[in-house]
This record gives C-alpha cells, sequence and structure tokens, in this order.
C-alpha cells in the first residue's frame, strides 16, 4: 500500500516511515500541510496519515482541502483528546482518529480497518452510466451501447473496481490487489494485459483508449469519452 505521512516532526516522520516500511509498505512523507497537499496530488496515496497540530496550514484545513478533490481515506494522529477536536477532524472529512502515543500495532489495525470499510464499498457498486457503458453490477451485467458484453472474472473486477473511483486514478498496486487479491504473486504486466483485453471489447479503437485511460508510470482511471477529460 502507498501511504503519505503528513506531520512538522521530523522525528514522528521518519519513526512512522520505519515502521511502516517493516511491513511492506511504500511510504512517503511531507514536511507540514502545504507540503502534504503538494504530495497528495504527485503521489496519490492508498492512505494519508495526517498530524492535526502543525504551525501555518493545521490538519483540519489540510484534510478539508483534500476532500475538496480527493477520496482518499485519511487517518487523523494526534495528542488532543478533547471530543470537539475528534469531532470536528471526522467532519472535516479524517475517517478515523488515533491519539498520541500510539502502538503501531493499533495504528496497523486502523489502517487494516479503513482498508476493509473502502474495500466493501468498492463491493457495492450497483448501476453506473459511463458514456455508452451501462454497468450494472446488481445484476452482473455490462452493456455496450446496448449490447451485452462477455468478460472475464478478471475484466468484469478490473472494471468495477475503476467504475467505484470514476474520473480518479487507481494506481497499479491498488488494481492489483483488488482484482487478484493481496496475496496473489500478480504484477504490473498481468495487469496491462487484463487492461488491453477489456479495452478490446469496450473501446471504438483500443489504440487510442477513451474510457480507460493510462497514467504512465502510476495507474489507470475510468473516463465518460463525452467529458473529454484526457
Amino acid at each position: 500500500m502507498n501511504i503519505l505521512i503528513i506531520d512538522d516532526e521530523i522525528q514522528i516522520l521518519r519513526t512512522l516511515r520505519t515502521s511502516l516500511s517493516a511491513y511492506g509498505h511504500k511510504v512517503n512523507i511531507a514536511l507540514g500541510g502545504q507540503a502534504g497537499l503538494d504530495s497528495v496530488s504527485e503521489e496519490l496515496p492508498d492512505l494519508i496519515i495526517l498530524d492535526l497540530s502543525m504551525p501555518g496550514m493545521d490538519g483540519f484545513e489540510v484534510c478539508r482541502r483534500i476532500r475538496s478533490f480527493s477520496k482518499v481515506p485519511i487517518l487523523v494522529l494526534s495528542a488532543r483528546e478533547a471530543e470537539r477536536d475528534k469531532v470536528m477532524a471526522l467532519d472535516s472529512g479524517a475517517d478515523d482518529f488515533v491519539n498520541k502515543p500510539f502502538g503501531i500495532n493499533e495504528l496497523l489495525a486502523r489502517i487494516r480497518a479503513i482498508m476493509r470499510r473502502i474495500n466493501d464499498s468498492t463491493s457495492e457498486v450497483g448501476h453506473v452510466l459511463v458514456g455508452k457503458l451501462d454497468l450494472d453490477f446488481d445484476r452482473h451485467i455490462v452493456c455496450l451501447d446496448g449490447k451485452r458484453l462477455k468478460l472475464s472474472p478478471t475484466e468484469y473486477n478490473l472494471l468495477k473496481t475503476l467504475a467505484a473511483n470514476i474520473g480518479q486514478v487507481v494506481r497499479h498496486e491498488t488494481l492489483l490487489a483488488r482484482v487478484w487479491g493481496a496475496d496473489y504473486k500478480a504484477d504490473n504486466e498481468n495487469l496491462r494485459v487484463a487492461v488491453n483485453h477489456l479495452r478490446r471489447k469496450i473501446e471504438i479503437d483500443p489504440s487510442q483508449p477513451r474510457y480507460i485511460i493510462t497514467e504512465p508510470w502510476v495507474g489507470y482511471r475510468l473516463c465518460d469519452p463525452s467529458e473529454d477529460v484526457q
């Protein structure tokens, strides 16, 4: 998982990066609120760990600004124990709140819980219309221009994962984990092949895709061709 940590304390950043990296996570750090906002757009994290008490732009403002353009899960870490601070953080868009000091095992458990909720919400995608694509996940039916498509399980799950994040980039590692499973040893080549197969079924010209757009070195996003957002 790609995790971004936003804090103004160097020691906290280093400690968390070392601890989370030891459990297989890719960790990026940002020193302060503005640097954190810039990193969200650049790194496209799967999860953000955010401190509240930062000079200049505090965590509440950072959280609100992130929520204005992204649905990425946000886990707040703070020494503030007042209920009003927790409520304000959650109302600003945070998904969970952990008090400092904390144990790494608790933090890892909170991260797992957040990601389970995100994965569950992805599995609950119902009926989506994207251009001429009619995606009825409740009935397991995918149609293009009124004609039903035959998709493999991999193609179907790939399309469903992208449809849960329409217009947003979904990272390679996120797609691999959700389509093949976190324990399956798939790689970007497996993903590239699956995307190419899916494009042949939904694109007018697979060499010039308008539905599934590649973000080089990062991932893919599902777009409505009529909006011309490439």
